[in-house]
C-alpha cells in the first residue's frame, strides 16, 4: 500500500497493482472495459453486490446495471456504484466511487505497451475524510487486498485466453 498526498497535503492511501501480460494493449483493455455491469466483477463478485446492497440501505446508489452490453463504455456513464471519471482507449480507465463512504474513492486501471506485450496498473486510491476514512480503509483492507490482487490476476488471465464475444453477443436474453 502506498501513501501519497495532494498539493494541499491530504493524505490519498492507495493500493497499487501491477502485472506483465503477453497480450497487446488493445486485448487488455477489451477485459477492463467488460468490468462491472451486467457481467459482474472478476473476482468476489458476491460481495460487490452486498457492497452495492449497503449502500442502497444506507441512501447511496446501490448497483446500477444500465445498458452496458449494447453501447461501448463513456466517459460519465454510471457503472455499478461508480461513474467513469476517465476514459482514454486502451490505455486508462479511472471510476470514482458514488457509494456512501466516509471519503472519496477511485479505482483506476492503466494499461502500457512493453517489448512482450502490455503492463496493468491497477490502483484503488481513498482519500479518507476525518478518523471514519481511516478506520474505513483499514477495517476494510483485509476484504480489499485478496479482491484487488485477485482481479489483477483475472484480467490477465482473460487478456491471454480466447478472444470475448462483441457486446451484446452473449446470446439470447429471456
Amino acid at each position: 500500500m502506498l501513501v501519497g498526498a495532494e498539493p494541499s497535503g491530504r493524505r490519498i492511501l492507495v493500493d497499487r497493482r501491477e502485472r506483465d501480460i503477453e497480450a497487446s494493449p488493445e486485448r487488455v483493455f477489451i477485459e477492463v472495459e467488460r468490468l462491472g455491469g451486467p457481467r459482474g466483477w472478476p473476482t468476489a463478485n458476491v460481495l460487490w453486490r452486498i457492497r452495492g446492497l449497503i449502500d442502497r440501505l444506507v441512501g447511496g446508489v446501490g448497483i446500477r446495471r444500465g445498458n452496458r452490453d449494447q453501447e461501448p463504455l463513456r466517459a460519465g456513464e454510471a457503472l455499478d456504484f461508480w461513474r467513469v471519471e476517465a476514459l482514454e482507449r486502451p490505455h486508462l480507465l479511472r471510476l470514482r466511487a458514488e457509494m456512501r463512504i466516509p471519503g472519496r474513492a477511485w479505482l483506476e486501471f492503466r494499461v502500457e505497451a512493453t517489448p512482450t506485450g502490455s503492463r496493468l496498473v491497477q490502483a484503488a486510491s481513498f482519500d479518507p475524510q476525518g478518523v471514519a476514512g481511516y478506520l474505513y480503509w483499514y477495517l476494510l483492507l483485509p476484504i480489499h487486498l485478496p479482491i484487488f490482487r485477485g482481479m489483477v490476476r483475472a484480467l490477465a488471465e482473460r487478456a491471454t485466453g480466447p478472444r470475448p464475444r462483441e457486446r451484446g453477443a452473449d446470446g439470447p436474453t429471456s
